[in-house]
């Protein structure tokens, strides 16, 4: 069966979080035993979407593992150019404040990706239908903020 990306990235947490998987590949099968589509690359980018890490395991073994709150699950740089560079149409400041512009609907996308980034000098977002406010610390500024913000959106 075929799942949306956000369906097979949460049944990968639960088989990461129900067993130890130590390969791509085992993943990729356990998603097919379960009726799953999914190629080897596919999961290699939702393993890096939704964080997860090799650990060593009790037995030595090297095992994937999902950080437990959403807040500590950080997206790379690379997932966010990509996430502002699909979405982001727009980009203004004012003081501290930036105010980001996405088409109808897609705002939660770009403030998800801004928050799990952890992008210094972000100190939080509000998203709205098409639009997020991101609140800039003092010492970055808005005129900062956007200008990065602009640049990974390749704008």
């Amino acid at each position: 069966m075929k799942l949306s990306k956000a369906q097979r990235q949460h049944r990968i947490v639960q088989l990461i979080e129900q067993s130890p998987i130590t390969s791509q590949q085992q993943l990729v099968e356990l998603l097919s035993s379960a009726g799953v589509e999914a190629t080897q690359a596919t999961v290699s980018r939702d393993l890096e979407e939704i964080g997860a890490v090799k650990v060593r395991a009790a037995g030595g073994d090297a095992v994937y593992a999902v950080p437990e709150l959403p807040k500590d699950r950080v997206a790379p740089e690379e997932h966010l150019r990509r996430v502002l560079g699909d979405w982001v149409v727009e980009v203004a400041q004012s003081a501290n404040l930036v105010v980001v512009r996405t088409p109808p609907g897609s705002a939660h996308v770009v403030a998800s990706a801004l928050d799990r980034a952890g992008l210094a000098g972000v100190v939080g977002t509000v998203a709205g239908d098409d639009t997020i406010l991101v609140v800039a610390d003092e010492r970055v500024g808005g005129a900062e903020m956007a200008e990065r913000l602009s640049t990974l959106a390749g704008l």
